[in-house]
Parts: structure tokens; sequence; C-alpha cells
């Protein structure tokens, strides 16, 4: 680590129990980003700027105007710009010692175990039920941690998964149709909610990653934002889950 290093995350380094080791666990780890929308953003923000080494970016959409109320990420200026591209000229700028690798395809239960056997984390931030469950799947069968966030309205949630057995996993969350539809373009979402909920997750991934502070595992944390108060759960493994009992 060279002196620019040291000035640039110096605030991080200060912290106790975080060091010089936390940011060299940093500078090594390799995180899916699925999604880059309005959780997506301040998590790709945030892991970049705290000096994630390498960030897989996927989405598959382009930028539209009514994203710049919540997606961060994205500028004006990028309207019709593949989400991915438009990120990576935000991240770029903001630390470009981070190291940016494009996602473009949708993906698929097929590609998603090829991805997730390249990184040491995932962070959802999609915005259907198909997609996460897909991904709960393949970081189960590769012991990968999960960082799972959702916001609609005034409100959002977020745990972690450790991918170990014996632990929840998302499936013990959810049932398997998924079938609601809860969608910020069919309920709404106020703007600073998903940035509270994405600033959560990278918080998380952070921890996780450099083994600081103790992860939301086998928890959920629920927010109400129109009252400001933030419920915490237990959330225990599901005796009957097909993804994670077989292997508890």
């Amino acid at each position: 680590m060279n002196d620019q290093d040291l000035l640039r995350y110096s605030r991080q380094i200060l912290l106790p129990g975080f060091g010089i080791e936390g940011q060299e666990r940093l500078r090594a780890s390799r995180v899916l980003i699925v999604g880059l929308g309005g959780l997506g953003s301040p998590v790709a923000m945030y892991l970049a700027a705290a000096g994630v080494g390498r960030l897989l970016l996927a989405d598959f959409d382009a930028v539209d105007l009514s994203n710049l109320q919540r997606q961060i990420v994205h500028a004006s200026d990028r309207i019709g710009m593949p989400k991915v591209d438009s990120a990576m000229v935000t991240l770029k700028a903001l630390n470009p010692e981070v190291e940016l690798v494009p996602v473009k395809p949708s993906l698929t239960p097929e590609r998603l175990p090829e991805l997730v056997g390249q990184v040491d984390l995932v962070v959802d931030g999609c915005d259907n039920f198909p997609t996460r469950f897909a991904i709960n799947a393949a970081c189960f069968a590769a012991g990968v941690p999960l960082v799972s966030g959702a916001a609609i309205r005034t409100e959002g949630q977020v745990s972690a998964f450790s991918g170990r057995a014996g632990g929840p996993c998302y499936r013990c969350l959810y049932p398997d149709d998924g079938s609601l539809d809860e969608t910020c373009s069919a309920n709404g979402v106020l703007a600073p909610v998903v940035g509270i909920i994405g600033s959560v997750q990278a918080t998380e991934a952070i921890k996780i990653l450099t083994g600081f502070g103790t992860p939301l595992f086998g928890r959920l944390l629920l927010l109400d934002a129109a009252a400001m108060e933030w419920r915490g759960l237990r959330l225990p493994a599901d005796p009957a889950c097909p993804i994670c009992a077989a292997r508890g």
C-alpha cells in the first residue's frame, strides 16, 4: 500500500479493528453487484470508494429519465446509455484504482454459478423474485455470502446470508412463487429509502469481506421510513427449505 492509498483510505484504516489489514482484505476482494438501480447505485459507489479491488457490475437495462430520482450512479446526460456503462463512468471518476468488470447480458440460472464462482461476495440489488431466487441458489451452492436488500414505497429491508450449512438462505424468507408485483414502477418509492438500504448493504459487504464487526447473518432489518423506525428480527433456517435444508 503506497502513500496515496494510505491517504485515500485513512479514515477507514483509523477504525479500531479495521486497520491496514482490513484495507488490504478489501483490495484483494471481488464482489458481484446485481442491479445498478436504486439499491445498486449506493452499493457500487460506496464499495468502489472504500477500495474493493474488483467489482463485477451486472445490469441489462439502460438509463431512463424516471430512474434519475433515486439511481444516483447515473446522470441526465447518460439517458439511453446501458446502466453498466453509465455506472462505470461514475465509479472510474470516484476511484480509478478499482477494477470494473461489465456484465451486461441478463443473468440466467446457467450463467450465475460461473459468475458467483469468481467472487468473494454477492450484493443483490435487483427487483424481481426469479432473479433473487436464482442468485440465492447460486450463492448457497458455492458457499459465497449474499447481502440482500429491497425497498418499496417508504419501506425497506436488509439481510445477509453466509452461504454456509446450518444458516438460513433467502428462500427461508420468501415462498417460491414470488408472484406479487412489488416494483418501484408499480408502487412508487421515496428516493432516500433506497439510498438508506443500499448504504446498509454496502456496510454489510465491507464487514463480511474484512471480518469487521458482526454481520447480519440470521437477522433481518426492517425499515419504516415514514415513521423512521427500524425493527430487527431473527431469521431461522427453514427445515423445509429446498435450497439450504438439504445441506443443513
